[in-house]
């Protein structure tokens, strides 16, 4: 098949350990600000690392309605918090569009860990009686993708990769092709993920993963050669409403949202 059509990238939405929005996280970035720092989700310090990139100040309720903040999980507050942010930036208008002509591929490598961690505790404590009816909705990795599909009634391709640290290439990647192919014309697209738990730290810290720096030395990163002290845990979202090269005066960018631990 021939390279087919253009695709290019038409809104850039930030949501990551260097600040909220796009622009505030690029200025920071620019400046050399790093976004590592303790841990403040929970308690750290029984656990061999004890730093992470946590998204500073992050308030779901500035994106999320709050009759739905409960049945969701953390990676879809972010995945729908850089979509909103990144639909903005394209002047994206899904009343001009047709959505069966905007998709979402969102991926995450493993959903909703903090809601798996809640419910069992309820689970374990309180009996199965007190499971949220919402659990698994808020927790399976392709509901980021399903969430921001019904808020912005994208009824185009749908799809949710699970591939580790390359989940949002993956979706992106994908998502190019599917605009190249003729499948649609819009798409959003990459990657959510909020894995800065006790569960998520423990799992790895257990297998050597992730940086066991103290004091200043978090402000480095060593994640290669012989002298490697592991990486951060990344909480990431990277999500990209895409046109064709046709549209280029309608939209416009590209954006990545990412926490890391």
């Amino acid at each position: 098949m021939g390279r087919g059509r253009r695709v290019v990238v038409t809104g850039i939405g930030l949501i990551c350990p260097t600040g909220i929005g796009t622009e505030n996280a690029w200025k920071a970035i620019l400046a050399g600000r790093s976004g590592i720092g303790p841990v403040t989700l929970f308690d750290a310090t029984p656990f061999p690392c004890r730093i992470a990139g946590e998204v500073p100040a992050f308030d779901p309720l500035d994106f999320v309605d709050k009759k739905d903040v409960k049945k969701t999980a953390r990676f879809i507050h972010f995945a729908l918090a850089a979509t909103e942010i990144a639909v903005r930036h394209a002047g994206l208008d899904m009343k001009a569009e047709h959505p069966d002509r905007v998709g979402v591929f969102v991926g995450s490598g493993v959903g909703g860990f903090e809601a798996i961690e809640r419910e069992h505790a309820k689970l374990t404590s309180q009996g199965p009686g007190r499971v949220s009816p919402f659990f698994i909705t808020a927790a399976i990795v392709n509901l980021a993708a399903g969430q921001i599909s019904i808020r912005w009634g994208a009824a185009g391709p749908n799809l949710a990769p699970a591939t580790a640290c390359t989940t949002g290439a993956h979706a992106i990647g994908e998502a190019y092709r599917i605009i190249q192919y003729g499948d649609a014309d819009v798409m959003i697209c990459g990657g959510a993920e909020a894995a800065i738990t006790p569960l998520g730290m423990a799992g790895f810290c257990a297998m050597r993963a992730v940086s066991q720096l103290r004091g200043e030395a978090w402000e480095s990163c060593e994640v290669e050669g012989r002298g490697r002290r592991g990486r951060r845990l990344l909480t990431n979202v990277v999500l990209v409403p895409s046109g064709t090269g046709e549209s280029l005066s309608e939209f416009g960018r590209s954006h990545e949202n990412r926490e890391c631990l």
